[in-house]
């Protein structure tokens, strides 16, 4: 277990490589649930049950977001609680947060369920995708409230100074998910639904862990009956922190929308179960990068709570340089064999070409996502709500879906595949353009208090 001492005195570069080592592996295995999910239905059910995977894609965002919206925020605020050695606010707000994640599940089952034919229409699927995309989010939804818990209740452990349990409890869901597909899909013949069913087994498991952590009595922080009473300031501040998070998955989701209807009228339901596969792809690289944003987020919140201003932006330097390697690796990978990442999600030729100049198109500016996103996700860590949402919808809303509405027109699906470099390049310089100002506000604080700290000891 990582110290408070040692979040403010301790080795940046072994800091980070403790924090985030766990959290990229949990973020990675965190995504093996769709990924895997997505093979095993494209190999074993077929083009139309990967592309009734793709199209609930956004109401699984929508869970995603509110999950990250209470899950994130809280957990920025418990780091900068912790920094300031207000151990009782942090667990305050841990408890409020517990209860609003019972609530939000609550709500997202019986709405979810009530206008569910309706909404996957909207989504982008057809009358012969339809059937699929049902079976699969009829089930999700039920068993929402444990991929809320695992994932929300699993930040707080890792706030805490706890990585590898974090990892740990991540670990043994995704496991237990690759187990139950095989099983559910290949062994009972249960197509999308078993699918589905593996996931909220595997993910109820992941929460009975993380809930039994904090209920056993042994973690710093407890979960405390009076605690959870929501407090109107503090789910203010945990929405406040956790909106730029929330409102990234919640564009995406949008996104999405208007991207599955976009392949259905220029490529069909083929084009969509290619990128149900592009999807799952970038997914996989992008999760090492969020495992590194949500390892440093501890580090920098506690440090900037305590005012170690240098430590604030070290680690910040070191993150967007891992980041970046770590997306620089992968795209080489994409550029020279694109055809055998589409090719773990299906055997049928078509869908193999379409796919693979999808890949290569759609991530043709990888290489400087993992600046943007580290970057972005550094305003959230130090509790500054407004330039992250800024930062984080300028690619999707600002960028993204002007280029998705405009570019197809004139190239067709080759349009669409042009959309992501050009939000990439265009956010990346944006999200520069705001660290500089930032940094520079950080050196401009420290001497401040350098200076105060001189008069005092006078």
């Amino acid at each position: 277990m990582v110290s408070t001492k040692q979040l403010a005195e301790g080795n940046i570069p072994n800091l980070i490589m403790k924090f985030s080592g766990p959290a990229i592996v949990g973020m990675v295995v965190m995504s093996i649930y769709n990924v895997v999910d997505r093979i095993f239905i494209g190999r074993y059910v077929g083009s139309l049950g990967l592309a009734g995977v793709t199209v609930s894609f956004p109401l699984m965002t929508v869970i995603m977001a509110l999950s990250m919206l209470v899950g994130i925020g809280a957990t920025a605020l418990i780091s900068i609680r912790l920094g300031e050695q207000k151990n009782s606010e942090a667990e305050k707000v841990m408890g409020n947060a517990l209860a609003l994640f019972l609530l939000v599940s609550l709500v997202l089952t019986v709405f979810g369920l009530a206008f569910l034919d309706p909404l996957l229409t909207l989504f982008g699927a057809s009358a012969n995708v339809l059937p699929y995309a049902r079976d699969y989010m009829q089930i999700i939804l039920w068993g929402c409230v444990f991929q809320i818990l695992s994932f929300g209740v699993n930040n707080f452990i890792r706030a805490e100074g706890n990585p590898h349990i974090a990892m740990f409890t991540m670990v043994i869901g995704a496991v237990l998910n690759i187990i139950l597909d095989a099983v559910l899909i290949l062994g009972l013949d249960m197509g999308v639904a078993g699918a589905a069913l593996a996931t909220i087994i595997s993910q109820a498991v992941s929460a009975a862990y993380v809930m039994y952590y904090f209920l056993r009595g042994k973690s710093l922080l407890k979960f405390r009956p009076g605690c959870l009473r929501l407090q109107r300031v503090l789910v203010n501040e945990i929405v406040a922190v956790g909106a730029p998070a929330f409102l990234k998955q919640i564009a995406t989701s949008l996104i999405v929308v208007i991207l599955n209807n976009s392949l259905l009228h220029y490529g069909g339901d083929m084009a969509i179960s290619a990128f149900g596969a592009i999807h799952s792809i970038l997914v996989l690289i992008l999760m090492p990068i969020f495992g590194i944003s949500q390892g440093i987020q501890p580090i920098i919140g506690y440090n900037y709570g305590a005012k170690k201003f240098e430590r604030v932006k070290q680690t910040l330097y070191l993150g967007i340089l891992v980041s970046t390697g770590i997306v620089l690796a992968a795209f080489v990978a994409i550029v020279l064999v694109p055809e055998r990442f589409i090719a773990l999600f299906s055997t049928d030729a078509e869908l193999v070409a379409i796919g693979s100049a999808g890949l290569r198109g759609f991530l043709a500016f990888l290489p400087i996502i993992g600046f943007q996103i580290t970057g972005a996700n550094y305003f959230q860590a130090v509790g500054k709500p407004r330039q992250a949402v800024f930062l984080n919808l300028s690619r999707q809303v600002l960028l993204f879906i002007p280029a998705l509405l405009i570019l197809p027109r004139y190239y067709g699906l080759a349009g669409i595949w042009m959309v992501g470099p050009v939000a990439d390049f265009f956010s990346s310089v944006i999200t520069a353009i705001c660290l500089v100002i930032e940094v520079r506000y950080l050196d401009q604080q420290e001497r401040e208090y350098t200076l105060r700290a001189q008069f005092d000891a006078q």
